[in-house]
């Protein structure tokens, strides 16, 4: 789950790390009336995705007036596919040097990584290609932790001076939260030093793991849910794990890891997945509405069911998939694959019940559903 930066710094702000003074406004009215209170001001669309900034959603504002041009300027704007429904007024703060502080989970490292640079207020990826000697990166052992010595031995040398100190404390702070949160990502970008000397937080991201979400109910009320599509939402209401991508090869799959392996290996053979779905062994009583729901993608031109059975037998999930095609009677072409518990009962059945044999390989299977995709599309390209 993802949070907007009013959330996550709300957040970090309750267990200490200093944040701006700021409130939430959904007209340009309201936007005035804090930065009346506040003074100069900066106002931010509020939206769950990065480079706001760059879309035209952040502006400064030395005047009520002026925040309230802002805001009408902001609201409605539509940011990497959200709409923005809210602003953040924030009192603005004199910066004296702008850093970079983050949490993220590390593949290459299978654990916590925690990260800082000097060059902060710019994208982190446009930092480590620019210059990868400015981003200081700290894999962390979870069983011994990461501490407050171990942020300060992060940060000395880059000329922070008497702000080294409150630097370090922000650090540790971010990796408490992170692991508190059960996070996967949490990151404050820009992290300022003041003109003052002070030490604060102007921005954050965080992600937090949807499976721990189970243990942080108060944490599930200030995140904002993914955003889903028509097809989506219909999935979930089915209960059905449906991700709508935008291939023309659909995907039917009981696993996760073979969901994914099956997109992988379309990918390999230049084509493009129109969906992740994931049915399991429900497939003998949800095969009619998975089905129901892949045909309903406008621009599908191909399926591969892939089956590979341990516990879940391949002739039940097999017998599921049969009655919806009979039921629904697709028009287009469909490419099995299945191994495992069951697959000889399952061959035979598709055999008896559609004429057909599944092919020997997944990677058969999903070759022939590219080449079968690309061909109706050469096909509809000549009708044009």
């Amino acid at each position: 789950m993802n949070f907007e930066e009013h959330a996550g710094k709300a957040l970090l702000a309750a267990r200490g790390m200093p944040v701006p003074r700021g409130e939430l406004a959904r007209s340009p009215e309201e936007a005035a009336a804090i930065a009346a209170r506040l003074g100069p001001a900066v106002v931010k669309a509020q939206v769950p995705a990065g480079k706001r900034g760059k879309a035209g959603g952040i502006g400064t504002a030395a005047s009520p007036e002026e925040a309230a041009r802002h805001a009408a300027a902001i609201l409605g704007m539509e940011i990497a596919g959200h709409r923005v429904e809210t602003v953040l007024v924030e009192e603005w703060t004199a910066i004296a040097a702008e850093l970079y502080a983050g949490v993220v989970n590390d593949s290459a490292s299978r654990g916590p990584l925690v990260m800082f640079s000097t060059a902060g207020g710019m994208d982190i990826e446009e930092v480590a290609a620019r210059g990868p000697e400015t981003l200081r990166r700290e894999p962390v052992d979870i069983r011994r932790g990461f501490s407050r010595a171990d942020a300060l031995a992060l940060v000395q040398g880059p000329g922070l001076g008497a702000a080294e100190e409150r630097v370090a404390d922000a650090i540790a702070l971010l990796y408490d939260a992170y692991v508190a949160f059960d996070a996967e990502l949490i990151e404050v970008n820009p992290l300022a030093v003041t003109r003052e000397g002070r030490v604060t937080a102007l921005d954050c991201k965080l992600v937090v793991d949807d499976c721990a979400l189970a243990r942080h109910a108060d944490l599930a009320r200030a995140g904002t849910p993914d955003r889903l599509t028509r097809l989506e939402a219909r999935g979930r209401e089915a209960g059905l794990k449906y991700i709508e991508l935008d291939g023309d090869v659909g995907v039917l799959a009981n696993g996760a890891g073979l969901t994914m392996t099956t997109m992988d290996m379309i990918r390999h053979h230049g084509g493009r997945p129109a969906n992740f779905l994931e049915i399991g062994g429900e497939s003998y009583t949800q095969a009619k509405p998975a089905l129901e729901l892949l045909l309903s993608k406008a621009g599908i031109r191909s399926l591969v069911v892939n089956f590979c059975g341990a516990f879940a037998r391949t002739d039940v999930m097999t017998r599921g998939v049969i009655e919806a095609i009979e039921a629904l009677k697709p028009r287009l072409p469909i490419f099995f694959s299945i191994h495992g518990t069951g697959d000889e009962e399952a061959i035979a059945l598709l055999k008896a019940r559609l004429g057909i044999a599944p092919l020997a390989t997944m990677d058969m299977a999903c070759e022939a559903a590219v080449k079968a995709a690309q061909r109706q599309e050469q096909g509809a390209d000549a009708r044009r």
